[in-house]
């Protein structure tokens, strides 16, 4: 049901100064158009695939060069050190 201000989804909006704008749209566009804006997105894309798998490798990476640093690797044997020196 469509209210006042709504169209339906097989009509096209009133023109300003008369009855609705007639397109050449084939039926079966339609039907499939009207069923491609009810549905929700179920998921991603494989475009959205790709770049999801881009950003965990580089961010992998980035990790990857940050723990392997030497102040990282320093700081954490520093750290096993000291917890160790307080067990003896």
């Amino acid at each position: 049901m469509t209210g006042p201000c709504d169209t339906a989804l097989d009509e096209e909006p009133p023109a300003a100064d008369g009855p609705p704008a007639e397109r050449p749209t084939p039926r079966g566009l339609r039907a499939r158009w009207a069923r491609v804006r009810a549905a929700g997105e179920a998921g991603m894309s494989t475009a959205e695939y790709a770049v999801g798998t881009v950003a965990a490798c580089a961010f992998a990476a980035v990790l990857y060069r940050v723990v392997t640093g030497g102040s990282v690797v320093d700081g954490l044997s520093a750290l096993v050190a000291d917890a160790l020196a307080t067990l003896s």
